[in-house]
């Protein structure tokens, strides 16, 4: 008989806003769910990862590459676009 041991940040409901206590922790992006990482994220509490890039202003130097910043998606006060609700 196997017996499995869970540690307790593993057993964190996927879907909703990832509470602020549970982005702040020491938990790596790998072992966060998909959604509970798009939520810390969009929330500003963990840093954005690649090279994509945003017009954040209405200058032609506004426009900011999001890798290894810590940007509010427009959902929580921020500027970065929610693509989810585009029309």
């Amino acid at each position: 008989m196997i017996k499995y041991k869970m540690r307790s940040h593993e057993f964190v409901p996927e879907t909703g806003k990832a509470s602020r206590k549970l982005c702040l922790s020491p938990v790596s992006n790998d072992d966060l769910g998909a959604s509970q990482l798009a939520s810390c994220k969009s929330q500003g509490l963990r840093r954005r990862e690649g090279k994509k890039s945003h017009k954040l202003g209405s200058s032609p130097d506004s426009r900011v590459t999001m890798g290894g910043k810590k940007i509010k998606g427009k959902k929580y006060g921020g500027k970065i676009p929610d693509w989810g609700t585009r029309s």
